[in-house]
């Protein structure tokens, strides 16, 4: 029987409605928008689409988004006067500089300039930090997308094993770090893990972010498992196009585990929708306002 298909798209649907309401009151109780400052610098194709769909997403939800192009040149020292401005500047709440950087900027500089209340990517070392601790920060938008979406499927994640294939700063930590706040028992498994295939069969919730195409195969998956697909995997297709994969083998998967989500209209969709959602947050809570519950 196959799996349940965990439909992102629905969900962050479901959630950008939530914040649009939620923007209309900011702005009746405030006076003013919530505001999400974008920086880009250089062409790179991707990342300006990218950007585009966050700003038209900003708005559609009722907030003012303020983009910030620069060209590839750029000198570090520009960027940081910008986002110093941007941190004094009482109309933008949140600031996304889209990664990556050209060669010439050190990008962890440029997240550390961040103001940590205005840190919307939650990369900062500081939200990082409280985090890690249980305290409240502004989380990275794929790990709290992918805990969304756990929380809508399953409710209650106590007790349950997880493990996070996966290391980085951007998804696989702070996703471990979300899942003990929910009382998991997490593992967090990487290129280095000893007998992988063995240690994700022993998961009720597991987690792929490692950024290799299919490697999770079905017989990796504890039956009934939840399977979280973070991979986007560029592969080429059977008519000579490309076509995205994550990195579960999707097919083989579903055929072992309960519920999974797909590439693409997993994951993905509510990355976006957490970022609207860590502006909204991060608005109320410079303007002293409690964000409702269900954000």
């Amino acid at each position: 029987m196959s799996a349940r298909l965990i439909d992102g798209r629905a969900a962050a649907e479901a959630l950008r409605g939530r914040l649009a309401i939620t923007a209309d009151f900011f702005r009746a109780t405030t006076g003013r928008p919530a505001g999400l400052a974008t920086v880009l610098v250089g062409e790179d194709p991707a990342s300006a689409v990218y950007v585009r769909s966050k700003i038209k997403a900003t708005e559609e939800a009722g907030m003012h988004g303020l983009h910030h192009p620069l060209p590839a040149e750029t000198s570090e020292a520009e960027l940081l006067a910008l986002v110093e401005q941007l941190n004094r500047d009482d109309a933008v709440d949140g600031i996304l500089v889209q990664l990556p950087l050209p060669a010439q900027i050190d990008a962890a500089r440029v997240i550390d300039a961040i103001s940590p209340e205005k840190d919307v990517d939650g990369f900062h070392v500081v939200n990082a930090g409280r985090l890690a601790v249980g305290a409240e920060a502004l989380v990275p938008c794929t790990p709290l997308g992918c805990l969304h979406l756990l929380k809508s499927e399953i409710g209650d994640l106590s007790g349950a094993n997880a493990v996070v294939i996966g290391r980085s700063n951007i998804v696989g930590k702070p996703m471990a770090s979300l899942l003990l706040g929910e009382s998991c028992t997490v593992t967090i498994a990487h290129s280095r893990t000893r007998d992988l295939p063995e240690v994700c069969r022993r998961a009720d919730i597991l987690v792929a972010a490692v950024g290799r195409a299919e490697m999770v195969r079905g017989d990796w998956v504890k039956p009934g498992a939840t399977v979280i697909d973070v991979g986007i995997n560029r592969v080429p297709g059977a008519t000579g196009k490309t076509r995205l994969v994550g990195d579960v083998a999707f097919a083989e998967a579903r055929e072992v585990a309960g519920a999974i989500t797909p590439v693409p209209g997993g994951v993905g969709p509510m990355t976006i929708a957490m970022l609207l959602r860590n502006t909204l947050v991060a608005a109320h809570r410079r303007a002293g306002l409690k964000a409702p519950e269900d954000l």
